[in-house]
């Protein structure tokens, strides 16, 4: 069996050996290189803009202001898109005014980088400053500055959705709970930075782009509407990807102006992205604050959850609208039965970096809330945190299971789930009965320890579809092409371990082509978990339909019944007789009269999502002294219906509960009064290290609820190892200072906000934050 075993990824070899290719890495003739004026002011009118000290300087060739670009139209809304968001979109240079610190006001291009970078800063833009918008709070308030010309408010959209009669029940039940919860702003921070090279051939009128986009069909026809210029004669070409996250790839104002200034230079150009350029340009994400009611039955049974949702936008609504803030509130009632639920959401614009998504987006920020609220009511209540949850779970008799929600224009309907068993392997993997005889022996020698529980339910297989071709050419090799992309996450041996199942080959045996639409001319692109889901099961369908017109020809050519022939190391033989056989390649070579080789194309339709999910286990030590926290050990027990490759799926585990615990403990995105981000290197902006990694990580991979909403019985699973992390965290937080009367309700837990909790607890008795 090639499905389900652990098979060494294709990519690693020659990335291993630094044999990658990564957008930087591209060399052509005569390239030239941008930089970027950016705002450095988060909200102001923009005078003049004088460009001839920069435009003398020796090996300076091109510069561009907003009133140099022949594009009338902003950069669109790739996933549900609302017509009441045109006003907020965002132009590839400020026209008028600049809504954040880092919007991109000038392109500079030189000879080398440090000449364009050098000229950018002799740029003279006249500011006439205007009060900034620093938070949600300023942006709802009256007679707030408005950031968009013609609005009336900062109010960028708003949401309601739910079921039942919440307020109803919430006066009906005999325990309510109500609690602010904050999650801070921060970001995917991938090794590599985001870059683009583009390149235009003046005499076919070809446009060539090289960039780490995880969507390149959409980023195609973006660039083609807002250029003018037909779909087809633009090729765009993936490299290799240090890093996606969701907040790589997708279409960025650098996206427009580097194509753009290769169409009027007819040279190519590469613009590459500094690390301060990605803390203040590319999309934060988070931030949200919720104000959530619960109400329960005496022995702890939910009847109500209503969530006040506000999020922080940012300046401009870019390429994922509100999917953020909708993915909250769809998915906030997580594994329990909860019926009556309504989350009201307000999308607000501040003068910040625009969001978008961030791996597990609006499911980290809700799955903080409500964990963190399950762990009240079983205070509440008097029970173990534990007990809590079973008495609320959606039984699997009960699936599939219509939550009453809707995100991404899809119904949330919970296709399979057992989340009692997920619980009881994530509390089999620390020992829970001993962690918590542990803990006791542990408080009374003055140690703070703590454990925390999360669950989880995630979604994964956005569609509506994914297209993949498979071929075997008069030489009998066999090639994959894929509408996907990759971003690291293994996708050329997922889809290669699919494939070699059917034609009973080895993974070394098939190569995978993606993420060059000149190869592979449509797509719907990696995003939301979607890859092996929807685009291996296309896959699987055209490795099957090829398989089957070779078994039809094998037939004929053999002479004998289909039921009799055996395929095996790319050739086909009558069972028995294993002298009697074909060969693939001489299979594809007597087809070329009607086709060049054996081939199958295959579409893989969707309109629902999968529901992968899972517990996560914190067991942490908190230093009261210093607010240090310290992972002791961490378990996660995760549902995805069928593991392709069980190793694969580790490591996006533990990869996703790194990110996790960065948000949890260390990274966040201060902006001061003024709109100026505090954080724009790695001396503020802090990342986990090996150091804060827990020495010990369970995984517990689970396949016992196949999904029957494709043909692989898969789930996804990129999202889960991040997801619970912080709210596992903050409950063992919460659990560990809980004698000291603190409790957590905001992220991160650095160590100054931890020590300002004790003291504040010490000073009043009890102390929220």
């Amino acid at each position: 069996m090639i499905i389900g075993a652990s098979v060494k990824r294709k990519e690693d070899p020659r990335l291993l050996a630094g044999r990658g290719c990564y957008v930087d890495d591209v060399r052509l003739p005569g390239l030239v290189q941008a930089a970027l004026v950016r705002s450095a002011h988060a909200h102001a009118e923009i005078g003049s803009i004088n460009v001839a000290r920069a435009r003398a300087m020796p090996g300076v060739i091109f510069i561009a202001t907003a009133a140099d670009l022949d594009v009338a139209q902003p950069i669109p809304v790739r996933l549900g898109p609302r017509p009441g968001q045109r006003p907020f979109l965002q132009f590839p240079l400020a026209r008028r005014q600049v809504r954040y610190v880092g919007e991109p006001v000038t392109v500079v291009v030189a000879t080398d980088r440090y000449v364009a970078e050098d000229a950018a800063d002799v740029v003279e833009v006249e500011y006439h400053r205007l009060p900034p918008v620093a938070n949600t709070d300023q942006a709802l308030a009256p007679h707030a500055a408005l950031l968009h010309e013609g609005g009336t408010t900062n109010l960028a959209d708003r949401l309601v959705m739910g079921t039942g009669e919440p307020d109803a029940a919430l006066a009906r039940a005999g325990i309510r709970i109500r609690r602010r919860f904050g999650v801070q702003r921060h970001s995917g921070v991938p090794l590599e930075t985001r870059g683009i090279i583009a390149s235009y051939d003046a005499g076919s009128g070809r446009l060539s782009v090289w960039g780490p986009t995880k969507v390149p069909h959409f980023n195609r026809r973006v660039l083609s509407d807002l250029l003018g210029i037909p779909a087809d004669r633009i090729r765009f070409i993936e490299p290799d990807v240090g890093g996606g996250f969701g907040v790589r790839g997708e279409f960025y104002p650098e996206d427009f102006l580097i194509p753009w200034v290769a169409i009027r230079l007819r040279r190519p150009v590469k613009w590459i992205e500094d690390r301060r350029e990605h803390m203040v340009a590319a999309n934060h994400s988070r931030e949200q604050i919720h104000d959530v009611e619960l109400g329960a039955t005496t022995d702890g049974r939910i009847v109500a959850l209503v969530d006040r949702i506000c999020v922080d936008m940012g300046a401009y609504v870019r390429t994922h609208g509100v999917t953020v803030p909708e993915l909250t509130g769809a998915l906030l009632p997580g594994p329990y039965r909860i019926p009556h639920y309504r989350a009201e959401i307000a999308c607000v614009l501040t003068t910040k970096t625009p969001t978008g998504t961030y791996r597990a987006p609006g499911r980290y920020e809700g799955t903080f809330v409500r964990e963190s609220m399950m762990d009240l009511l079983a205070r509440a209540v008097g029970v173990d945190p534990v007990e809590i949850r079973r008495r609320n779970f959606i039984p699997p008799q009960e699936m599939p299971f219509r939550v009453g929600t809707a995100a991404l224009g899809v119904e949330t309907v919970y296709d399979t789930g057992a989340y009692a068993s997920s619980l009881d392997a994530a509390l089999a993997a620390v020992d829970y009965p001993r962690m918590r005889a542990s803990q006791a022996s542990a408080r009374a020698q003055g140690r703070h320890i703590g454990i925390g529980l999360a669950c989880v339910v995630e979604k994964a297989g956005l569609g509506p579809w994914e297209i993949a071709r498979v071929e075997v050419d008069k030489a009998g090799r066999i090639t994959v092409y894929s509408g996907l992309a990759s971003l690291g996450q293994g996708l050329e041996t997922t889809l290669a371990q699919v494939c070699a199942e059917e034609l009973h080959l080895s993974v070394e045996e098939i190569t995978v082509i993606h993420g060059d639409t000149a190869r592979v001319p449509v797509g719907v692109g990696t995003f939301a978990s979607r890859g092996a889901v929807v685009g291996g099961s296309a896959v699987l369908l055209a490795s099957r339909a090829v398989k089957d017109k070779l078994l039809d020809r094998a037939t004929r050519t053999l002479e004998a019944a289909r039921e009799d022939l055996v395929m095996e190391r790319r050739r086909i033989f009558v069972r028995g007789v294993p002298s009697r056989g074909v060969t693939f390649a001489e299979l594809a070579a007597a087809s070329v009269a009607t086709e060049p080789g054996i081939s199958a194309t295959q579409i893989f339709r969707v309109s629902e999502m999968t529901y992968p999910y899972g517990t996560h286990v914190a067991v942490v030590e908190v230093d009261s002294g210093t607010g240090h926290v310290t992972i002791l050990g961490y378990a996660i027990a995760y549902d995805v219906g069928k593991a392709i490759n069980p190793m694969i799926v580790d490591g996006q585990l533990v990869g996703g509960l790194a990110q996790g615990i960065g948000g949890a403990l260390l990274e966040e995105m201060i902006y001061d009064s003024e709109g100026q981000m505090l954080a724009t290197t790695f001396m503020d902006y802090l990342l986990p290290t090996a150091a804060e990694m827990p020495h010990t990580v369970s995984i517990r991979i689970l396949e016992e609820t196949p999904t029957p909403l494709n043909p692989l019985g898969i789930k996804g699973a990129g999202e889960g190892g991040t997801a619970g992390a912080g709210a596992a965290i903050a409950n063992a937080v919460s659990d560990a200072l809980g004698p000291l009367g603190v409790e957590v309700v905001s992220l991160p837990l650095s160590p100054d906000r931890i020590l300002e909790l004790i003291r504040s607890a010490q000073t009043h008795g009890h102390a929220r934050g």
